[in-house]
């Protein structure tokens, strides 16, 4: 079967590599929201993975309620966000994975490395000036309205 124009299109418009790319550096879904998306781009869920994980080693699906509780509610992560993160936080030694049990597929446990609490707290710094501007907005129309 020839391929169709659309298939063409659409691999010139949307090339499989800026697809996965949000997922790795935490874009995506609700990377736009006006409220957090500046700080999603910024680093905001490789910041909370890590802090999460630096109370004690956590799987994927107990950061993406973990985010959720500790935002609460604001941010909400999927699957497909979360575990590319992850993949890319172990990729860059930021966290070290282990299976739960490892003769077979289970949950994939993580803990914060050395480097990892290093970029917790570079995240954190750099962050931190952008929530403080979202904040004041937020009080701003919060008394406005």
């Amino acid at each position: 079967m020839p391929k169709r124009k659309t298939d063409e299109a659409v691999a010139e418009a949307v090339p499989l590599t800026a697809v996965r790319a949000p997922a790795a550096t935490g874009g995506g879904p609700g990377a736009n929201d006006p409220l957090v998306g500046e700080l999603r781009r910024a680093g905001l869920l490789p910041l909370l993975v890590l802090h999460l994980l630096a109370s004690g080693p956590s799987y994927g699906n107990a950061l993406i309620e973990g985010i959720s509780i500790s935002t609460g509610g604001l941010i909400s992560v999927n699957p497909n966000t979360m575990y590319p993160l992850l993949r890319s936080l172990e990729e860059n030694q930021f966290v070290t994975g282990e299976w739960e049990h490892p003769e077979r597929r289970s949950r994939r446990f993580y803990a914060i490395t050395a480097e990892g609490e290093l970029e917790r707290e570079r995240l954190a710094a750099e962050i931190k000036p952008r929530l403080e501007e979202v904040a004041s907005a937020l009080d701003l129309l919060r008394r406005v309205l």
